[in-house]
């Protein structure tokens, strides 16, 4: 494991997709249970993509369901059942199986236009306070959630919990983020990274580049489970 320098970044090697999904899983839940014990309640955001479908595969499980507040870093702009929706592959791959509250489930309403639901999803966190743990992506041009290289990923003193996205550069085009400032507010950040696709993003972040990943930054720092062999020597 190594920490990058400036930014708080610790390492996590791991030998393969699996043993980091079984990590995370565990990572999450054990989270979990110390916030409801501390604070009574456990506050997640979750990650769109592939690696954490997985993992929220893996969370069918037995847990306080009902202490968990349920949030999400980011949504397209589609319809409210679309499949490509990470609120519809977080229902199907996980929160459809378990006895969380619906009134827990916190869904970015982005079917209602993206600049409307950015402002809506703003009000629903207004006195939320920080979240107890929120799991991002990496994409293959260094974007995590929807703020992508290239564009405002809202990270000033007066920046919005939400961002409308109008111009993502991969479709759809326009999706709802949460701001790098409001994503910073966490008592832990967990991204996950599996896949040969993801080591140009990974040897960017290292070498200092100018990424949305990097951006993140609460006081804690953050965790990056990654799969070993993305990881350069002097980092494993």
């Amino acid at each position: 494991m190594g920490d990058d320098a400036g930014g708080g970044v610790r390492w996590i090697g791991v030998a393969d997709a699996k043993g980091l999904r079984q990590i995370a899983c565990r990572r999450i839940l054990d989270t979990a249970a110390r916030a409801i014990e501390r604070r009574g309640r456990f506050l997640i955001v979750l990650a769109g993509g592939s690696t954490p479908r997985d993992v929220y595969g893996m969370l069918r499980t037995g847990a306080d369901w009902s202490r968990w507040q349920v949030y999400f870093g980011d949504e397209r702009g589609l319809p409210a059942a679309d499949a490509g929706r990470n609120s519809v592959m977080a229902a199907e791959a996980w929160l459809d199986h378990v006895p969380i509250p619906p009134g827990q489930v916190h869904p970015i309403p982005a079917e209602r236009g993206v600049v409307h639901a950015a402002r809506a999803y703003a009000e629903t966190l207004r006195g939320v306070g920080a979240f107890d743990l929120v799991l991002l992506g990496l994409g293959e041009d260094g974007h995590t959630a929807s703020l992508f290289p290239g564009r405002d990923p809202g990270l000033g003193e007066h920046a919005p919990d939400a961002l409308a996205v109008l111009d993502a550069p991969k479709p759809p085009p326009h999706r709802v983020s949460l701001s790098a400032r409001r994503l910073s507010r966490a008592r832990a950040v967990l991204f996950l990274v599996a896949g040969e696709a993801k080591r140009s993003a990974i040897e960017q972040w290292h070498a200092g580049a100018d990424i949305p990943a990097r951006v993140i930054q609460p006081r804690a720092g953050v965790d990056v489970l990654v799969e070993a062999m993305l990881l350069r020597a002097d980092h494993a």
